[in-house]
């Protein structure tokens, strides 16, 4: 199986008070979500391991939102008020890159697949294995 090269893509908040840089590969599988967070604020999920996502300013400027089993981390921009990225309950190991917040330029091909996200414990080992 051929091994996809990642490279570092740029990302940021709508103020650009935070912005990080994040490695996926050239051919971005995002995932979208109908949960009722993502719902409303039209998230993309692009899920990273924490070592391929990089905070680069704005630490200071971030506050987050727990809700129902607070396991999830919504971090979100004091300023602008979006939320470029987050610490998911699904993979509380890794990162989930809001995709709108990304530099486009560096993807060749940009598919997204649909989660049902309104029965999420039915759902979510489909979206471990991702």
């Amino acid at each position: 199986m051929k091994t996809k090269t990642k490279i570092w893509h740029k990302g940021h908040c709508h103020c650009q008070a935070v912005a990080f840089e994040v490695s996926a590969p050239s051919e971005a599988k995002l995932t979208a979500c109908n949960c009722s967070i993502c719902d409303m604020t039209g998230y993309l999920h692009l899920i990273v391991k924490a070592e391929d996502f990089r905070l680069l300013t704005g630490e200071d400027n971030l506050t987050t939102y727990t809700f129902n089993t607070h396991t999830a981390k919504h971090t979100f921009c004091k300023t602008c008020g979006v939320k470029p990225f987050y610490k998911p309950r699904s993979h509380p190991e890794g990162i989930s890159v809001n995709f709108r917040c990304v530099e486009k330029s560096g993807f060749d091909t940009i598919t997204s697949e649909g989660f049902d996200g309104q029965n999420w414990e039915n759902n979510v080992k489909k979206l471990r294995e991702k």
